[in-house]
């Protein structure tokens, strides 16, 4: 599984830092521990970076999701 953030350019380095980890599901304290800010700080930098419309996407290879690759017979016209 890879993740992807489009429209990083339109972040600032910290603001990165932040979505990286937030996007990961951690918690604003959890992301505040290892960037060594503060909680509030975390939360204005999220709220900042998704202003700027990022988006993050989540590439899985086909074959793990078992949905390409040989077809039944009845699925092809």
């Amino acid at each position: 599984m890879k993740i992807e953030i489009r429209g990083v350019e339109k972040l600032s380095f910290r603001e990165r830092q932040v979505v990286a980890l937030k996007e990961m599901g951690r918690s604003n304290e959890a992301v505040a521990r290892v960037l060594g800010i503060s909680a509030g700080t975390v939360a204005t930098l999220f709220n900042r970076a998704r202003s700027k419309g990022y988006e993050v996407v989540i590439v899985l290879p086909g074959d793990n999701l078992g949905i390409f690759g040989e077809q039944e017979d009845e699925d092809i016209e």
